[in-house]
């Protein structure tokens, strides 16, 4: 089933499109307030746009003359909470979807059987949600989704609210589970991005500003927040005798891709925090790209320190040390100091 949305709601500045192809998984990312949230409500029937449409497989259920109701959409929505009914067993939970659609009790109860099977959770099909943990109750709200058979699956962050250690497994689950389905995915986890989704969508402000294939948009990052979720650091500019002349007098140099970027054109460095070093005065010796920057935090990071912090017009960079360089350094909140990178280690590329 493809799926096509666009939506203007005024009193949320949302104005967005989506496209999902059948038997695509899209991830949506964002910060908080960006409008994701809004996105699924319109494309389930939720909420009315003030204007847009939704169509689904060519037939319209959002326009300016067409209103479907969310329950004959055929489009199901799981959120971070699973909203299993707490008087109902995991069997009759997921039972319910299809005895919602005229399906016999029995049959009814065979498929939820094998729902269960299929999300690792048939050996708690008589427990009631009260006696389910977090992970195992989201796994048979997993079930129940897909038991009702949607055309679309709208998941609204489904691991959000899970113990680090249970999100693996679950994880793992749904890569399987949500193969060749038509699935719109919201998440904050890059990782979430990464295993389940053909193709990912940013959206910021109300707006979309990156889309195409999960994989190039994470490792070339057209965004600040996609670049922070990717754990890069960014800096934007202009392109401009061989740098990107950013703002406050920052210019970076790099490696260009090609076709290499026109002067005036609008471009991005990006650059690993590992690469990165840091000193209190600029270094001499071969040339280095380097930033005036004032350390914001300092926060472990495996076996090193990472220490963010701020350019001049408040840019937000990242930069990983030794313990023993931090110690060295003196390193503490509201210090000035440099960062120094290789041109070498900067990817360079238009926007």
């Amino acid at each position: 089933m493809t799926l096509e949305l666009t939506a203007q709601v005024t009193e949320r500045d949302v104005d967005v499109a989506l496209d999902v192809a059948d038997g695509e998984t899209v991830a949506v990312l964002g910060p908080n307030g960006a409008g994701k949230s809004t996105l699924l409500a319109v494309a389930a029937g939720l909420l009315r746009p003030d204007s847009g449409r939704v169509v689904l497989d060519g037939v319209e259920l959002t326009s300016a003359d067409v209103w479907v109701a969310p329950h004959a959409r055929r489009i199901a929505l799981l959120a971070q909470d699973p909203l299993l009914f707490p008087h109902l067993s995991a069997l009759e939970n997921v039972a319910f979807g299809p005895r919602s659609r005229g399906i016999h009790r029995r049959t009814a109860r065979e498929q939820a059987r094998a729902w269960l099977e299929d999300v690792g959770v048939a050996e708690l099909a008589d427990r009631r949600p009260g006696q389910l943990s977090g992970g195992q109750a989201q796994r048979v709200a997993v079930a129940r989704a897909l038991a009702a058979d949607p055309r679309v699956l709208l998941l609204d962050e489904p691991m959000a609210a899970l113990d680090v250690a249970v999100r693996p497994a679950l994880r793992q689950t749904l890569r399987r589970v949500l193969a060749d389905r038509t699935v719109v995915l919201v998440t904050h986890d890059v990782l979430d991005a990464l295993l389940l989704a053909d193709r990912v969508v940013v959206v910021d402000g109300g707006r979309v500003v990156e889309a195409g294939p999960t994989t190039d948009v994470l490792t070339r990052p057209r965004s600040p927040f996609t670049a922070r979720i990717a754990g890069l650091n960014m800096v934007r500019g202009t392109w401009r005798d061989g740098a990107v002349d950013g703002p406050h007098g920052i210019a970076v140099k790099g490696l260009t891709t090609d076709p290499a970027p026109a002067t005036g054109d609008s471009v991005v460095a990006v650059f690993r925090p590992s690469a990165v070093s840091v000193f209190r005065e600029p270094p001499g010796g071969s040339p280095r790209n380097t930033i005036t920057t004032t350390v914001s935090d300092l926060e472990p990071f495996g076996d090193q320190v990472r220490v963010r912090a701020a350019t001049p017009d408040g840019q937000s960079l990242a930069a990983d040390v030794t313990t023993l360089a931090a110690a060295e350094l003196d390193l503490a909140p509201g210090l000035e100091v440099v960062f120094s990178i290789k041109a070498t280690e900067v990817s360079i590329y238009r926007t």
